[in-house]
């Protein structure tokens, strides 16, 4: 297989051993696939399954959400006999794997990750160990696994395979799945591990070439004995191949994140995070909740900043075509990838460790690619922290920009006019190695957000929240609750300039709609006191304004002092200049 990144590794390394003026450059011990995953940095995962001939409705009723967990009983409770009968019928012909492959390559995506088994139990591909799989159970008979992966072999892309290892829904003995056969005898969950599962994961990863993953998921209460064993298959028919994390027990080669996560502080180590074009993962024909290419450059760039690699979804319809929205998307915000292929290729983590106000920032060898999202009005950006000096500043990698540094503030002057959609990168050439005082600055011109995660807390904890809108539907974000009397949030933050500055605070309350009030320090001195009321839905509140009477560093400290404290929880806060 060919891999873009192994390709242009060597031809560097030619081309340093040709010219004797240029120093050899360290040699990448890396196998392909690690360097296609963390060089690589973008990936297309797919959702394909017998649950994308139902896109999302069971008998006239609309399941909104995970279109891939319709038969599942907190769904439409489908019986396992007649959801099997669903693939007689199941002709998904329109399945084109080179146009995904296209599709994958004017994204800007480096490998492709596909359902080859999901929960529901069917395999996409011919397996000798059961009969409920698209070759011998459809009227298609084509087995779209080796399809997709000749297609990508031939193209350059990485092919790898999503297994639900744990959960079967069809077979017996499976998670979740049914305790006897049809003759009702009590099947184990061992039998099915022997008979399903281990023979299904041989073939995988010995039927289709060279693959980038398997990508195993919920591996419920599975030992580790068994986790153990499909690594262990998987390093003997594809030693380079990578296992994600999801395989449980602690195991894998990477860390993959929780669905459609993205961190707000740098994280360390290997890792991934996956989200979708639509709300759910499996196509759902009401589902026109489409994310814009605008998301995805911004989502992209946010994951690779905070030091990981981004998988997006798509779920092809019933008939194996990808919905032309997301298609759209994906080319749209594939031509800024193209255009911008240092702020995504190769990048590493930012050097701040967080977000900036205006957008984010990677890094390209010596370089710092600044990633501005939201364009400054008044023709400057600031950047803070930087100390190592500036070489010279270049907007797309081309117009030159003037820039002066002051107090540890770096001010870029630049076009009145935003230049292009989406963002616009600004490459930092610098005198030296890169060094950055990452505490945390508030913009002299734009909104700050601030997240609880940057603050100390005291009397509180600041933990993870999750809850599901839609079935499926994810939201995750970091909190500070579990508020005792007397308990305060302080962030130390550095100020460019005195001045009044607008702070809002974002949080959510009791189901009663109490209400809650706040005081709010600046240094240890009293500064505001605000109330308001609190619903059960995240939202943000005017505290009012505060006055910084100097430049440098400030602390702020929040306290919730009367009204319903248990129940407060907090996610950000926001200070905004005010323009007197």
């Amino acid at each position: 297989m060919k891999y873009l990144s192994a390709i242009l590794l060597s031809a560097s390394l030619m081309l340093a051993s040709c010219n004797s003026t240029v120093p050899p450059q360290k040699e990448d011990t890396r196998s392909p696939q690690q360097i296609l995953f963390e060089d690589g940095n973008y990936a297309m995962f797919i959702h394909f399954g017998l649950y994308s001939k139902l896109e999302g409705v069971w008998k006239d009723k609309i399941y909104y959400g995970n279109a891939e967990w319709i038969m599942n009983r907190s769904q439409a409770a489908i019986p396992v006999e007649g959801y099997m009968a669903e693939a007689a019928s199941f002709n998904p012909s329109a399945f084109d794997a080179d146009a995904i492959v296209q599709l994958a390559k004017d994204a800007g995506m480096k490998y492709i990750i596909i359902t080859a088994k999901h929960h529901e139990g069917f395999a996409m591909f011919d397996t000798a160990a059961s009969d409920f799989d698209i070759v011998d159970a459809t009227p298609l008979k084509r087995d779209l696994m080796a399809e997709l992966a000749e297609a990508c072999h031939r193209e350059g892309l990485g092919i790898g395979f999503y297994y639900s290892q744990f959960q079967d829904w069809t077979a017996p003995g499976g998670g979740n799945g049914p305790a006897t056969d049809p003759t009702g005898r009590p099947v184990s969950f061992d039998e099915y591990f022997r008979t399903k599962c281990v023979p299904q994961v041989e073939e995988l990863t010995t039927k289709y070439g060279e693959i980038e993953l398997i990508w195993f998921d919920t591996p419920g209460w599975m030992q580790q004995s068994y986790s153990q064993e499909l690594v262990d298959i998987v390093r003997k028919n594809q030693p380079n191949a990578l296992v994600s994390s999801r395989v449980g027990n602690g195991l894998g080669d990477y860390e993959t994140l929780g669905d459609m996560e993205v961190p707000v502080a740098n994280h360390d180590g290997r890792w991934e995070g996956i989200d979708v074009t639509q709300v759910g993962w499996g196509f759902s024909k009401y589902d026109n909740e489409w994310k814009t290419p605008d998301f995805i450059v911004r989502t992209l760039v946010s994951t690779i900043a905070r030091g990981g690699t981004w998988m997006l979804n798509v779920g092809p319809d019933s008939s194996g075509r990808i919905a032309e929205m997301a298609a759209a998307a994906l080319r749209k915000s594939g031509e800024w990838v193209h255009r911008h292929p240092d702020a995504v290729y190769g990048a590493g983590p930012s050097p701040w460790g967080y977000a900036l106000p205006w957008g984010d920032a990677v890094v390209q060898g010596d370089k710092i690619e600044l990633v501005v999202f939201d364009w400054p009005d008044d023709g400057r950006l600031w950047v803070p922290g930087l100390k190592t000096t500036v070489k010279s500043a270049r907007l797309n990698g081309e117009k030159k920009l003037k820039f002066n540094s002051r107090d540890g503030w770096l001010c870029i002057e630049v076009p009145a006019a935003r230049p292009e959609p989406f963002a616009s990168v600004i490459e930092l050439d610098l005198n030296g190695a890169i060094d950055v005082d990452g505490t945390l600055a508030v913009d002299p011109s734009t909104t700050t957000l601030v997240p609880v995660e940057f603050a100390s807390a005291e009397g509180c904890s600041v933990k993870k929240s999750g809850w599901m809108e839609k079935f499926g539907e994810w939201k995750t974000r970091n909190v500070a609750l579990d508020f005792n009397e007397g308990a305060t949030l302080t962030w130390t933050m550095d100020f460019k300039e005195p001045g009044v500055y607008n702070i809002d605070l974002e949080y959510l309350g009791a189901e009663n709609d109490d209400w809650v009030e706040w005081h709010m320090s600046v240094d240890g001195k009293e500064a505001l006191i605000d109330q308001h009321g609190a619903t059960v839905a995240y939202a943000w509140y005017p505290l009012g304004w505060v006055s910084v009477d100097s430049p440098g560093i400030h602390s702020f400290t929040l306290t919730p002092a009367k009204g319903d404290i248990p129940s407060a929880r907090v996610a950000a806060m926001r200070i905004t200049p005010v323009n007197l």
